[in-house]
């Protein structure tokens, strides 16, 4: 009797299964607690890698946070936007929960922040499904993984004057 390898298709079934399932001591963003804005506890249960959320910070896919935030440790990044406030100091304003509550969803500490929801999946007005101008089929995912946002919120923590 041979033994029969499981289909390529089961395979990425399972792996898609896994990665879009929150990990079992991550937050879903369903279940993210705010008080007056701030988060006091992890989202993914693992510390931030500030490294890692300069990736996000910097990376238009991602969190894209340059186009918007001018970051005076960051020189190197072309064309910093100045929409939204410096993130010099960002670490002497705002405490490690504050930080992670903004980059969660700063409309729960700013109300009229055009500043999007980085870890949110409903509630939003008129979502689409990319750029094709349908309605999405699926639930939408969040921009940011728990972890991406545990990354941001380290590398801000950083940011001291």
């Amino acid at each position: 009797m041979t033994r029969q390898l499981c289909p390529p298709a089961v395979l990425a079934l399972a792996l898609a299964a896994a990665t879009a399932m929150p990990a079992a001591s991550e937050t879903a963003p369903t279940e993210v607690v705010f008080a007056d804005g701030a988060v006091e506890v992890s989202l993914s249960g693992t510390p931030g890698n500030p490294e890692e959320g300069v990736k996000v910070m910097t990376t238009a896919a991602l969190g894209n946070c340059v186009a918007c935030h001018q970051i005076a440790a960051l020189p190197d990044v072309q064309f910093p936007g100045d929409i939204g406030p410096a993130l010099d100091g960002a670490a002497d304003r705002w405490t490690e929960a504050e930080l992670r509550g903004i980059v969660t969803n700063a409309k729960m500490t700013f109300e009229g922040s055009f500043m999007p929801a980085f870890y949110k999946t409903e509630g939003f007005v008129r979502p689409g499904d990319g750029y094709t101008g349908k309605a999405p089929e699926a639930a939408l995912p969040p921009i940011l993984t728990a972890q991406q946002i545990e990354d941001v919120v380290a590398y801000l923590l950083t940011l001291k004057e």
